[in-house]
C-alpha cells in the first residue's frame, strides 16, 4: 500500500501491518523472545525480540503524549526531551531500558493497548485534522502517526521473518 492519505486507509494501514506482526510473533516462546540476536536499531548493535517489541511501544507513547502535548498546548519536543533526530539509536537504547523488566507476554500485551488507543484517537480525529494540519514541521497528524506505527510494525516483521530463517533454518 501507498502511504496514507486519509483517515481510512491509516488505520487499515496500521491494522493490517499490526495483525501481520502479531501473526509472526504468535510461534516465539518467551526464551527466544530474550536472545540478544537481531540487528539492533544503533549500529552495530544486536537486539532481542523483546526489545524489538519495547522500540514498537517507545515510539507509539511518543505518539500518544506529542498528541497530548498538542491538545493541551504544551511544548512537544520532537522526537523526544533530550534526544535529537540523529540521536535515534541512542533513543532506541533507552526504549530497550524503559520495558527491560517486561517479559514477551506484557510487552505484547503493552503493545497492543498502546496500538488499540492510537486507532481510538485516530478514530475519533478527522481527516482534515489528521491530513491538513501539521504536526511537525511539513508532517501532518496522520503521517507522523503512520510513520510511528504502521511502518515499524512492517519493518519490525521483516526483522523477525529473517531472524527465524536464520535461527531456525526455515
Amino acid at each position: 500500500m501507498s502511504i496514507p492519505r486519509n483517515k481510512q486507509e491509516l488505520l487499515s494501514e496500521i491494522k493490517l501491518h499490526y495483525l501481520k506482526l502479531m501473526k509472526e510473533l504468535e510461534d516465539i516462546s518467551d526464551e527466544e523472545a530474550k536472545k540478544t540476536e537481531l540487528e539492533g536499531h544503533a549500529k552495530n548493535t544486536k537486539m532481542s525480540i523483546n526489545n524489538l517489541i519495547a522500540y514498537l511501544i517507545g515510539w507509539e507513547n511518543l505518539v500518544l503524549k506529542w498528541n497530548k502535548c498538542i491538545e493541551q498546548k504544551k511544548e512537544v519536543h520532537f522526537p523526544e526531551k533530550g534526544y535529537k533526530w540523529t540521536e535515534l539509536g541512542a533513543l532506541a537504547q533507552r526504549f530497550y531500558r524503559d520495558y527491560e523488566d517486561l517479559n514477551f507476554e506484557e510487552l505484547s500485551i503493552k503493545l497492543s493497548k498502546n496500538t488499540n488507543q492510537i486507532i481510538s484517537l485516530i478514530e475519533k480525529t478527522d481527516d482534515e485534522k489528521l491530513y491538513t494540519e501539521n504536526w511537525y514541521k511539513h508532517y501532518p497528524m496522520g503521517r507522523m502517526i503512520q510513520l510511528n506505527t504502521s511502518s515499524p510494525f512492517k519493518n519490525a516483521r521483516i526483522r523477525i521473518r529473517k531472524w527465524k530463517r536464520t535461527s531456525r533454518n526455515i
